[in-house]
């Protein structure tokens, strides 16, 4: 089962300088078997807070990276949301076989 998120993603331009640097939202859609970790990211609360990120998101929101496999090489995104709830994102279509 797919899952869908929203994804912080460094929207500049070519050539530009690192304090000009322009942050969007976009969905991802995630496939659980895939991840290998979830981290909270304190790096953008920071920059929410600062006023970097984009105006329609709430001071309170917390900030996740999502690493996932992708055989020899791995990929992370940062998505809006605390670790905790991202798991619960994730783990919500699983079933579990219980013992009994």
């Amino acid at each position: 089962m797919i899952v869908k998120f929203i994804e912080i993603y460094e929207a500049t331009k070519a050539h530009t300088k690192i304090d000009q640097r322009n942050f969007s939202l976009r969905e991802v859609f995630i496939n659980p078997e895939h991840v290998v970790c979830v981290r909270s990211e304190p790096g953008f609360k920071r920059k929410l807070l600062e006023g970097v990120l984009p105006e329609d998101l709430d001071n309170r929101q917390e900030f996740s990276r999502v690493y996932m496999n992708r055989g020899q090489a791995g990929l992370d995104v940062i998505v809006v949301g605390d670790p905790t709830i991202v798991e619960e994102k994730l783990n919500v279509k699983r079933k579990k076989l219980l013992k009994g």
